[in-house]
């Protein structure tokens, strides 16, 4: 599994806590081992850009996911196809005004938020009221388990 971890945002992030994050997610969902998935952290600058770009909104947001080869996971025992999952864009200032509102640590709602990114690349969406609830309970039982094994 490799997983690019770029951190051009000005604020501290523990890189490979990412990295972990985002191996588990993959390994958990049954990913090829040989796929490829970038997370990036960027300032409000950056992701107001992209936010206008490739979503027609102002301002900045919290994540954005630009997904590649169009992977899905896979089960137990069940081979999928390598390739690149896509890019996973992470803004920490949006996320450490949403932590307060939470009322968790900005590191925390960066985790949920890669893991949300991650999903969305994996084609799980939350449009409709059934594919919100299967995503983001899918969302709490990795990231919860993922921390629980930290």
């Amino acid at each position: 599994m490799s997983i690019e971890v770029a951190n051009e945002s000005g604020v501290e992030v523990d890189e490979a806590e990412f990295a972990a994050l985002g191996r588990f997610v993959l390994d958990t969902l049954h990913v090829h081992p040989r796929s490829e998935l970038s997370i990036m952290f960027v300032d409000t600058t950056v992701m107001t850009e992209l936010h206008v770009q490739w979503m027609d909104e102002p301002g900045p947001t919290d994540v954005l996911s630009f997904p590649m080869d169009e992977l899905r996971p896979g089960r137990e025992g069940e081979e999928t196809p390598p390739g690149t999952l896509g890019d996973v864009v992470l803004c920490p200032e949006v996320a450490a005004q949403q932590a307060k509102v939470a009322g968790h640590t900005t590191a925390e709602e960066l985790l949920l938020l890669t893991t949300h990114g991650i999903l969305h690349l994996l084609g799980y969406d939350h449009a409709e009221p059934e594919e919100e609830k299967e995503m983001f309970a899918l969302q709490r039982r990795l990231l919860l388990t993922f921390l629980a094994g930290r």
